[in-house]
């Protein structure tokens, strides 16, 4: 996340951190697989926009496997520069690839304004993200907002056009300008709150449809929210039962050293990683520097590709 300052801002105004928010928001104990992590490393010169400004993955929530995205408000008050919105896309892709149900903890202040000619005009810029809920929504796969702290401009979107949205009292607000916009255009004064807080969307306009009290109440309602969507997971491959490698996990840090220009042999890595440590190997004596078969991890059947080498014109035929 952003630096020592910003956080203490965060948690002063009672929010959580943003990965505090995911791991209320997962059953507890379980997995969270992350996304990008290193997105926006060394990306814009002296700004430092760790992750991207993003958190993105996958976790189980009440017992369903669920596509999170988590904007970050410590970094640059959670705007999207092009690599956050090139985050969020790939994202949603992977959410529509495996029909995943979208949670967004939003908590942004939209597109990130000295950069907005590299965020909105293409194809596959700002507004795809709407394209996408707007396609995964009739196409069955849920989607729910949980409005956290700023919710403007383009960001005002994601809770409007979602399934089902929540939004925490005197802290989320939802709308396309704020009060100073709306001053500097019509010379009236108005709160925040007043102008697109929980009360309003809650009572009013409707665009929520949870109200809560705080970041913990809020997490709580999502996971709710998302055991009431009925879903089951539909498996078309034969599960077995799930074994350990024969050999250390562990070890894999030994076996593959911090010297990139260093070799090692792939399949001493694979043997650390599939179930029982077995690796039924295709074209073995064909192409050699590159590894390929099948293998189970966790009793699901997968196939695995390994680089053992260059790669030569037979490799690339297996």
């Amino acid at each position: 996340g952003g630096g020592e300052k910003a956080r203490k801002l965060h948690t002063s105004r009672g929010k959580l951190l943003p990965r505090e928010r995911i791991d209320k928001l997962i059953d507890p104990g379980s997995p969270f697989l992350e996304f990008s992590q290193f997105a926006g490393y060394q990306l814009y010169g002296n700004e430092e926009v760790p992750a991207g400004g993003i958190i993105t993955g996958i976790g189980r929530v009440s017992g369903v496997e669920c596509l999170i995205v988590a904007n970050d408000a410590t970094v640059k008050g959670g705007t999207y520069y092009p690599i956050t919105v090139k985050k969020h896309l790939r994202a949603q892709e992977i959410a529509m690839q495996n029909h995943l149900p979208c949670l967004y903890l939003v908590d942004s202040g939209g597109a990130n304004l000295p950069r907005q000619a590299e965020v909105f005009p293409d194809r596959d810029h700002f507004g795809r993200i709407f394209y996408n809920q707007a396609v995964m929504s009739s196409q069955g796969i849920p989607q729910i907002a949980v409005v956290m702290g700023s919710c403007t401009a383009g960001g005002a979107y994601v809770p409007a056009m979602a399934d089902e949205s929540i939004i925490v009292g005197k802290q989320g607000t939802i709308f396309l300008g704020g009060p100073p916009l709306v001053k500097a255009a019509t010379g009236e004064q108005v709160s925040a709150e007043d102008l697109g807080g929980a009360d309003l969307h809650c009572r009013k306009s409707g665009v929520t449809d949870h109200y809560a009290l705080d970041d913990n109440h809020a997490l709580h309602l999502a996971r709710k929210v998302v055991r009431s969507l009925n879903l089951q997971k539909k498996v078309d491959v034969t599960i077995e039962p799930s074994e350990e490698p024969l050999f250390p996990a562990d070890e894999i840090y030994g076996i593959v050293g911090d010297q990139l220009k260093r070799n090692f042999d792939v399949k001493e890595v694979i043997a650390r990683i599939v179930d029982g440590s077995r690796f039924d190997e295709f074209k073995a004596l064909y192409g050699d520097t590159l590894v390929t078969g099948f293998a189970r991890i966790f009793g699901y059947p997968v196939g695995i590709i390994g680089n053992n080498g260059v790669l030569f014109s037979e490799s690339a035929k297996k």
